[in-house]
């Protein structure tokens, strides 16, 4: 088992979602949207100045497509 991810805040998961190729789009009310070509969902972040709650950032990164292993290079 490996260790789990550190706690992130919204602009880490997003500069991290960046370099795995996805774009920011635009911002609804306190969410940013990204877009991956290829990908089947938008991936929406909340936008805020506290950390993300470990659920939601998991939840976040599984809709992305990623295990929480390979989400751990990107960041």
């Amino acid at each position: 088992m490996s260790p789990r991810l550190p706690i992130l805040r919204p602009r880490e998961l997003v500069r991290a979602l960046e370099r795995a190729g996805f774009q920011v789009d635009h911002q609804t009310g306190s969410h940013i949207i990204l877009y991956k070509a290829g990908h089947l969902r938008a991936i929406s972040v909340p936008r805020h100045s506290r950390d993300l709650k470990r659920p939601t950032q998991e939840r976040i990164i599984k809709d992305a497509g990623f295990t929480l292993e390979e989400f751990r290079h990107y960041l």
